[in-house]
């Protein structure tokens, strides 16, 4: 059912690139040489994905094999396009609900909001393709299997697919503090989108910008936020009740 997780050694990864694998990231030796790492760093660079420059220990650390300086992490699901997957919900279902993830980056919160997400209904999860979470063995656990059932999409940057959906009829809503605009303020009967942004810094300036609306939580305590796996879920739930 699943995937690999892991390669290693510089052709086969660039062999891996070449077939089309869903690869998360690569890990690549610094100061590494040569034709066959030049090739794949150009394949990296076309193919638009994540890499990390890291010294050797880092790479003894994540594989006990011959990883010739480079190592990189194979998706163990598949992902959609933007245009795919919005055109697929878009005819099957008359009021769609997207979840963006603006460069979440612990794999466990991802994991926790993609079984949140399926429990909701939601339709697809976008996600961007460099600064992500990936989807690890630990998202698929935490997940409790549902990374398998909600589609997800990868993007170049999330204010693109801001757009994109917004251009297909679906209004698009951030969850920031920095707004006065309470969630129980807002309508969520029609097609919509929820941003759910990073652990440390929340969702992008210009992907806040681009939003039809915010919305913020009640906070009645002393500390200021919530995890983001736990405010996914109350904005999630807040839809549900509404379209109930």
């Amino acid at each position: 059912m699943e995937k690999p997780t892991q390669i290693y050694g510089l052709r086969a990864v660039i062999e891996a690139i070449n077939a089309g694998e869903a690869i998360d990231k690569v890990f690549i030796q610094k100061g590494l040489k040569g034709d066959l790492s030049r090739e794949l760093e150009g394949l990296i660079r076309k193919k638009g994905i994540n890499a990390s420059y890291v010294p050797p220990e880092k790479l003894n650390r994540l594989t006990k094999n011959n990883h010739q300086g480079v190592i990189a992490n194979i998706s163990p699901i598949s992902f959609y396009t933007l245009e795919t997957l919005v055109e697929q919900v878009i005819e099957n279902k008359k009021n769609p609900l997207f979840l963006l993830l603006d460069q979440l980056s612990d794999v466990r919160n991802f994991g926790a909001i993609i079984r949140t997400a399926e429990c909701t209904g939601v339709d697809g999860i976008i996600i961007q393709k460099k600064g992500a979470a990936p989807v690890t063995a630990d998202t698929i656990k935490t997940s409790a299997g549902a990374a398998f059932k909600v589609p997800i999409a990868k993007v170049d940057h999330i204010k693109d697919a801001v757009f994109y959906l917004q251009a297909s009829g679906i209004s698009v809503t951030v969850a920031t503090e920095k707004t006065n605009t309470n969630i129980y303020d807002l309508a969520f009967n029609e097609p919509c989108a929820i941003v759910m942004g990073a652990e440390d810094k929340g969702v992008s300036p210009s992907v806040i910008k681009a939003a039809d609306h915010t919305a913020k939580l009640p906070m009645l305590g002393e500390i200021g936020s919530l995890n983001v796996s736990v405010a996914c879920g109350v904005f999630l739930y807040e839809v549900v009740r509404q379209r109930m």
